[in-house]
């Protein structure tokens, strides 16, 4: 019954995502603005035609949370679903195959930004929630929580999610904004790393001066951003600010053989980003330095004149935006100041130097052994013909552990996503496949919870 209904509408299904993929949610920029509030809207109405029995837009410091709930008995569990509605800056536009709001399907996958992150994998729940309506098979109660801006850090969530503990009582938290091993490889991500993302100002002269006449006189911000941040790895690769590995928890070799269980093929991987080699922290393989590591990068640097031609000056100063993933037992507070003490002191007295903290999050580990995790590996199952594999994702999501804080729930991160998919990079896309795939095994996972929940 279910997967006729879903047969039968699989191109309105896709349809609406393509529709709902037009309108360029950017939450990190304000001229998006009337965009990402109307996404809000189209995510209410559809949740409203496909069944839910209250739906509203919650009101918040920033954009809302589209609430809505379908309570069929207090008997049983109830599902708590989330995902978000905003997307990342398509920029550089220039490298899109396509323009990035005006979605294609080619090869199988839908391109356009927010395909897979997140529009893609929150409708697949809508659609799946319909999908139970219609027929008649919704074995959960369900209340929906989708945000606006997960994209800028989930800033005003966590304010919702404290201001309406009683409207969100619930037994578990459904999340797809995750990927899996493969089409015919699925897996559930059992942990997250979190995050401390900072930006960096380096200020020298009071006023940008020619290269010529003040060149080898005075410090440029830039050379000096540029060494300060080349001095925060080791010839190993290891993270070089004091105290930054002192909570870090450190896997056992069992822990370590299991994870390798996981196919991956190394020259596969070099291929898809044309890389001759890899890179990354001495001791550890490619998919331990991914997931189960704790890391540094810069995600953006600036400074002085990069229009056309040239411009000879020692810019006045520089900027980097800088991204730290942390794993068990690191805190995004503790880390954020550590890094901050540490730049600051490694700043030669010619520059000053100021460390703006942006927004953080915590890593979490979910349980292998609860009746969800349970439920999801067997909807998996049925669908996929393969039993789905336990992994630990290198990504993060800072909401996992405030809904573990305030609600006392745990997630279970059914992703459907690849790693191919291209999140936040030009040429974003999510295949038919995997949409499908799962609007046909979300509700597989309500049928076993149900009956397991018993």
């Amino acid at each position: 019954m279910i997967n006729q209904y879903i047969n039968e509408n699989k191109d309105r299904f896709i349809n609406e995502l393509l529709d709902m993929l037009r309108i360029p949610s950017v939450s990190a920029d304000p001229k998006f603005k009337q965009d990402v509030l109307g996404t809000a809207e189209f995510v209410k109405q559809r949740l409203v035609d496909a069944g839910a029995d209250h739906v509203e837009l919650v009101e918040t410091a920033g954009y809302p949370v589209v609430y809505g709930e379908k309570m069929v008995s207090p008997d049983l569990p109830t599902v708590i679903v989330y995902g978000h509605y905003d997307v990342q800056p398509a920029d550089p536009y220039e490298l899109w195959s396509s323009p990035p709001f005006e979605p294609v399907i080619k090869d199988g996958n839908i391109y356009a930004r927010g395909a897979c992150d997140d529009k893609g994998q929150m409708y697949m729940h809508v659609k799946a929630f319909e999908t139970m309506v219609r027929t008649g098979t919704l074995a959960c109660n369900v209340k929906f929580m989708i945000e606006g801006e997960e994209e800028v850090g989930s800033a005003n969530l966590a304010t919702f999610v404290k201001e309406n503990k009683e409207r969100l009582k619930g037994d578990v938290i459904l999340i797809s904004d995750t990927g899996m091993l493969g089409n015919d490889t699925p897996s559930i991500t059992t942990g997250l790393r979190g995050m401390s993302y900072v930006e960096v100002e380096v200020t020298g002269p009071n006023r940008d001066l020619h290269s010529g006449l003040y060149g080898g006189a005075v410090a440029n911000p830039i050379n000096i951003l540029c060494q300060m941040i080349a001095s925060l790895h080791d010839e190993n690769n290891h993270i070089t600010i004091p105290g930054f590995y002192d909570n870090v928890d450190e896997l056992s070799q069992e822990e370590r053989a299991e994870m390798a269980r996981a196919p991956f093929d190394l020259e596969k991987y070099k291929k898809s980003l044309d890389l001759k080699d890899v890179h990354g922290e001495a001791g550890y393989v490619t998919m331990e330095r991914n997931s189960i590591r704790p890391t540094l990068d810069v995600n953006g640097i600036w400074g002085g004149y990069t229009g056309e031609g040239a411009k000879t000056v020692i810019p006045s100063k520089a900027f980097a935006k800088i991204s730290m993933r942390l794993v068990p037992h690191q805190t995004s507070e503790e880390i954020t100041e550590k890094f901050r003490k540490h730049f600051e002191s490694i700043a030669p007295a010619s520059v000053s130097v100021v460390v703006k903290p942006h927004h953080g999050g915590e890593p979490v580990v979910t349980p292998t052994d609860s009746v969800a995790y349970k439920a999801a590996s067997k909807a998996y199952e049925e669908t996929f013909g393969v039993k789905p594999i336990p992994v630990r994702s290198g990504g993060s999501i800072p909401i996992v552990s405030m809904f573990k804080s305030e609600l006392g729930l745990d997630s279970v991160l059914m992703g459907f996503g690849l790693d191919s998919d291209a999140i936040h990079s030009p040429n974003e896309h999510f295949g038919v496949f995997n949409y499908m795939k799962g609007i046909e095994t979300i509700p597989l996972f309500y049928k076993h919870y149900a009956e397991m929940s018993k």
